[in-house]
C-alpha cells in the first residue's frame, strides 16, 4: 500500500512580520488545502516499512501568479519523508492567491505530519525510528553505489569487473523485482497526479539500478 492512511497535515502556515489577513490562502481555504495533501501524499516506502512517523517543516515562496518556488526542508529527520513532504508543496504551485500588497520575498513554512498505521506498527518506539533512520542514512552510500555504477555503465566507463560486487550490493539493499514493482506502481501513481518530473526520477532510479522494467516510460515521458 503506496497511500498513507495516517496522514496528519498541520494546516498552520507560519510567516514573519505578517498578520493572518495579508497571507496567501489556498484556492478553496484550509479544508480543501488539507484534502489536496491527503490526496497526493504517498507514505514512503521505508519509512512505511519501519514506521517512521515525523514533522517535516517544509519553507516556500508564492510568487504573484500563486505558483510555489525556492521550496526546501527546513526541518527533517533526512529520509524518504523529507522527499515527499517537498513534492507534495511542490504540487501545490499555481493553487495560492496571492492578496494585493503581500510581499513576495516572504517565506511561508508549512508542518506536514506523517503517522504510520497503528494497527501494524502499535505505539511509536522512538529508539527503533533512530535506528531505521541511521539505517537509511547508511544506506544511501551503498545505494551510490549501486547507482553511479550503472549510470557510468551506460556511457561504458564502468569498471565491468566490479560488477559481482554491485550485485551483492543490490541484494543487500533489497533490490529485487518485489522491491522494482513497488517502485513502479508509485511512480505511476505520481504521474497520475500530475508529478511527471517525481515520476521520471522514480523510473530512472529503477534504470540506474540496473533493471530495464522502466525504459519504456523513460523513452515515452522522460526525454531530456
Amino acid at each position: 500500500m503506496l497511500k498513507a492512511l495516517y496522514i496528519h497535515i498541520a494546516l498552520i502556515i507560519i510567516t514573519t512580520g505578517h498578520s493572518f489577513a495579508q497571507q496567501p490562502a489556498f484556492k478553496g481555504g484550509t479544508q480543501a488545502l488539507n484534502d489536496f495533501l491527503k490526496a497526493k501524499i504517498i507514505y514512503p516506502e521505508y519509512s512505511r516499512q519501519n514506521c517512521i512517523s515525523g514533522i517535516i517543516n517544509v519553507s516556500f515562496m508564492i510568487a504573484k501568479d500563486g505558483t510555489v518556488h525556492d521550496a526546501k526542508v527546513q526541518d527533517g529527520p533526512g529520509i524518504d519523508l523529507d522527499d515527499e513532504a517537498l513534492r507534495v508543496i511542490k504540487l501545490t504551485s499555481g493553487q495560492w492567491t496571492v492578496p494585493a500588497g503581500y510581499n513576495l520575498k516572504t517565506n511561508i513554512v508549512q508542518p506536514i505530519r506523517f503517522d504510520p498505521d497503528p494497527a501494524r506498527c502499535g505505539p511509536a518506539n522512538i529508539r527503533d525510528m533512530q535506528s531505521a533512520i541511521a539505517s537509511y542514512k547508511a544506506q544511501q552510500e551503498l545505494e551510490n553505489a549501486v547507482t553511479n555504477y550503472y549510470s557510468n555503465k551506460y556511457q561504458g566507463k564502468a569498471d565491468t569487473t566490479k560488477e559481482a560486487i554491485i550485485i551483492n550490493l543490490k541484494k543487500q539493499l533489497g533490490y529485487d523485482d518485489d522491491f522494482i514493482n513497488d517502485v513502479l506502481s508509485q511512480a505511476s501513481e505520481k504521474f497520475k497526479q500530475g508529478d511527471k518530473e517525481g515520476a521520471c526520477r522514480d523510473w530512472t532510479f529503477i534504470r540506474n539500478i540496473g533493471s530495464d522494467k522502466a525504459d519504456n516510460f523513460i523513452r515515452k515521458y522522460c526525454a531530456p
